[in-house]
């Protein structure tokens, strides 16, 4: 076990993790962060998207210890009058609501690159996340509602 300095939402977490220790066993288990889930294991259905140091980060992926001293977000961390969140909300993209932190990550991240984009660049952008629920119009609705608030 070695110490790290998770600084997750602004606030540090002084935690304990193993050589193999997943970021997000360690968010989950260490921090009590709970938007940050294991949909797939493998990296490929986002729910498991934190930001760190601004960039998106498969956390089921990751090894804790190289985020020692790192910005982390997490959807946790997001007030909710934040414009993106509340575009989701408005725009009602969400059904069971499990991938939504990861598309909500990923949307911050997008506009933080591009506060700009086209469909195919938010397509693009949001491909590696994945909503069992098929609520892919609704998600996009979402975004596009994001980015005519942040630019009005």
């Amino acid at each position: 076990m070695q110490p790290i300095t998770l600084k997750v939402n602004g606030s540090p977490h002084p935690v304990q993790v193993g050589d193999q220790e997943l970021l997000l066993d360690a968010l989950r288990e260490r921090v009590g962060i709970t938007s940050a889930r294991e949909g797939c294991g493998v990296g490929a259905c986002g729910a498991c998207t934190i930001l760190a140091d601004g960039r998106s980060v498969s956390a089921c992926l990751a090894n804790a210890a190289r985020y020692d001293e790192s910005e982390i977000t997490t959807a946790d961390g997001l007030p909710t009058d934040d414009v993106v969140v509340q575009a989701f909300v408005d725009s009602d993209a969400m059904q069971c609501g499990y991938c939504i932190p990861g598309f909500v990550l990923m949307t911050k991240e997008l506009l933080a690159e591009n506060p700009s984009p086209t469909d195919a660049d938010i397509v693009a952008h949001l491909e590696g996340n994945i909503c069992r629920c098929g609520t892919y119009p609704e998600l996009l609705r979402a975004v596009r509602l994001a980015v005519d608030r942040s630019n009005a």
